[in-house]
Formats: C-alpha cells, sequence, structure tokens
C-alpha cells in the first residue's frame, strides 16, 4: 500500500505570486509603500523575520478584523487552489501551508482546505499587545513544522513535498526528495526538482508525479 505524502505550500509570492500577505494587508490601510519597503529589507537579509514582525506589527496599529478579512478576499491568489486541494484530499494525501506571514491571515487558508496552516504567531487583532518574536517562524521553523506534521500525519519526510518561490524556502527544499519552485527567484535555482511559472496551481502540481 502507497503511503500518503504530504504537500507543503509556502504562501508569499507562492500561492501570492508577486505579493505578500503583509503587503495586502498593509494595502487595506494605506501602508502598501512602507510593507514593501520592509519586504525588500527582510528579502535583501538587512533585517531578520523578528525584526521585521516587530516593525510590521507598529505599522498596523490601525488594523481590524475587518481589514484582515478584505485583504485576504481580495488578495490576487494564485488560480485554482481549493481544487489543488481537493484533489491532494481525494488521492488520500495531506496539504499544509507554512509561512513566515501572519497566524490571522495564514490559517483562514484551512477553509480552502488545508489540514493545517502555520505561520508567525501575532497578538489577535486589533493589537492590545507586542508580537512575541519566540512566535516568529523562520526558514528552519519551516523544517521543524514539516517533521511535525510528518509526525502528526503518519508520513515520512521521504513522502513530502514542497512548494515555494525564495530564500526562506530553501532549507525545506533541501530536506524534501520533490520541490516545486513556483515563479521561483534565483535562491532556488538548482535546487528544486521541478519548475513552475504561471498562475494556476493545478499547473504546478502536475508537474508532481503520481508514481514513486
Amino acid at each position: 500500500m502507497t503511503r500518503p505524502r504530504l504537500h507543503l505550500f509556502d504562501l508569499d509570492g507562492t500561492l501570492l505570486p508577486g505579493t505578500t500577505a503583509p503587503v495586502q494587508i498593509s494595502r487595506q490601510l494605506g501602508l502598501e509603500a512602507e510593507a514593501l519597503a520592509l519586504d525588500v529589507e527582510i528579502g535583501a537579509q538587512r533585517i531578520g523575520p523578528p525584526e521585521y514582525a516587530r516593525r510590521i506589527h507598529a505599522l498596523w496599529s490601525g488594523l481590524t478584523a475587518d481589514h484582515v478579512t478584505a485583504a485576504f478576499d481580495g488578495a490576487p491568489w494564485l488560480q485554482g487552489i481549493r481544487e489543488t486541494w481537493a484533489q491532494i484530499r481525494e488521492h488520500g494525501d495531506y496539504c499544509a501551508v507554512v509561512s513566515l506571514s501572519p497566524s490571522f491571515f495564514v490559517e483562514r487558508l484551512t477553509g480552502w482546505g488545508a489540514h493545517a496552516a502555520y505561520g508567525s504567531r501575532f497578538p489577535a487583532v486589533p493589537f492590545t499587545e507586542p508580537v512575541d518574536p519566540a512566535g516568529v517562524l523562520s526558514a528552519a521553523a519551516k523544517v521543524k513544522i514539516a517533521d511535525r506534521l510528518c509526525e502528526e500525519f503518519g508520513v515520512e519526510r521521504a513522502d513530502c513535498i514542497a512548494y515555494g518561490d525564495s530564500l526562506s524556502d530553501v532549507e525545506l527544499f533541501a530536506t524534501v526528495p520533490v520541490s516545486v519552485a513556483v515563479n521561483a527567484d534565483q535562491h532556488l535555482v538548482g535546487l528544486a526538482t521541478h519548475s513552475y511559472v504561471g498562475r494556476d496551481l493545478r499547473k504546478a502540481y502536475e508537474l508532481v508525479p503520481r508514481d514513486r
């Protein structure tokens, strides 16, 4: 009997091509330029995830749950996310999202069919307390969460497929046997077993062979 597989999806730049959840949230507050500037800083490794989280939290002092809902509903998602995850479930496999973006945004994807969704832990919206740096995820944390999910779902690392686009996915790509670079940057060149450029997750998923 074939063991089930675990499909691990990044969010920023992957499920959200060309943008990030913080930029989409900040757009609702009229602060898109400020969020883009922070994305440039973390992308260039001038700041790390904890400092990024601290500064984006400060930027969102006026954030409400309605802003988050509007950002999620209006974001430029890849086509075919729900359909792809439905297919994964039909095959008896698992799908999860692991992202450095705020958990209050990422976790909404369980409503689209993800078995699990993990993001950096932020306080509840509207904010009345600071963000705890201990709850902010990193590239290394993605691997730890993947291992935890493997244990939860009864699969091995050898049963995992990772989908990502950038530097935060490098460590995870290095630990799983199958990976799909989705609209990826130079950090994943040569690491991914498959590469997809486009706007439909179904096409990226089709690159992963069913036979093992």
